[in-house]
């Protein structure tokens, strides 16, 4: 029986991933966390909100209703997400009737310091990452999802006040997703994926070149990109050596006029400038 997208919405999101074989890790009053269908990781950062029936992925700052999940897990159209959800059986959600207050990622910051704690120290110098540079740009943040366990990581700030979270045992977004840009007033740019490709750079440098930088903390948001960079003379593109950072260069080129480098040349063999930090770090030690 072929349904449409506003049955589909009604399909119970928690039981459709149970169904397609993930486990829930925890419960709470209003959500069930899963550990991410996207990509392995130790700490659940996958949200479904029961009330609103929809789903969050703080590890990539996106979300929506089961339409868009089966998108993006089987990266098809709306068309073939409702084949796809037509050719099976499923409960559908139920509204519950109470009253809830938006969900804000925000919310589950508890404090933001300077950069200290011994562990997030070992793991910047375990990335081979200039300390002074990390203490510059890298804060402190201590975060919780349930109120009843702190946790602790390294935060890297965008423009909207969102972090970006990464220790040891968890990589993910807090509060919303957004670019990071740096302007130091020059007419150069250069961009990076992540802020430890970032800092890599500065790290080989030794210094803080004048130029603009542009850290986009996710390949999805490569389409903010094009207006930011209209006025520079040269782009200088320090993506991952991957099929994101293939699509990322090709949409650059696609869209933009201006001189633009794609600088991945220099670490060709490595996944990218930090995986290309570690191993030089390793040679010469």
């Amino acid at each position: 029986m072929k349904i449409n997208c506003s049955k589909a919405k009604k399909i119970d999101l928690v039981s459709y991933l149970k169904k397609q074989g993930f486990t829930p890790v925890r419960n709470t009053q209003n959500s069930v966390w899963f550990y991410s269908p996207f990509r392995n990781e130790k700490t659940s950062s996958f949200k479904v909100d029961i009330i609103k029936n929809i789903w969050y992925d703080f590890g990539e700052g996106i979300g929506g209703t089961v339409i868009d999940f089966v998108m993006k897990v089987n990266n098809c159209s709306i068309k073939s997400a409702l084949e796809i959800l037509s050719s099976n059986n499923f409960s559908f959600h139920q509204q519950q009737e109470k009253k809830t207050t938006p969900f804000k990622p925000n919310n589950s910051i508890v404090r933001v310091a300077e950069l200290s704690n011994l562990n997030l120290i070992n793991y910047i110098n375990f990335r081979k990452i200039n300390i002074e540079f990390a203490k510059r740009f890298l804060y402190q943040v201590h975060y919780t999802f349930d109120s009843k366990r702190e946790y602790y990581g390294v935060g890297f700030k965008n423009d909207c006040g969102g972090f970006e979270i990464r220790n040891n045992f968890f990589k993910g977004c807090l509060g919303k997703k957004a670019i990071t840009t740096i302007n130091n007033n020059s007419d150069i740019v250069s961009l990076f994926e992540s802020w430890s490709d970032f800092l890599s750079y500065l790290t080989f440098k030794k210094l803080i070149p004048n130029e603009n930088f542009i850290i986009l903390n996710s390949t999805a948001l490569i389409l903010k990109v094009p207006e930011l960079v209209i006025d520079y003379s040269k782009i200088r593109c320090f993506f991952d050596n991957d099929e994101a950072g293939n699509k990322a260069i090709k949409h650059l080129q696609e869209k933009v006029s201006k001189e633009l480098i794609d600088c991945r040349i220099h670490y060709k063999n490595h996944n990218d400038l930090n995986d290309y930090l570690i191993n030089y770090k390793k040679k010469i030690s």
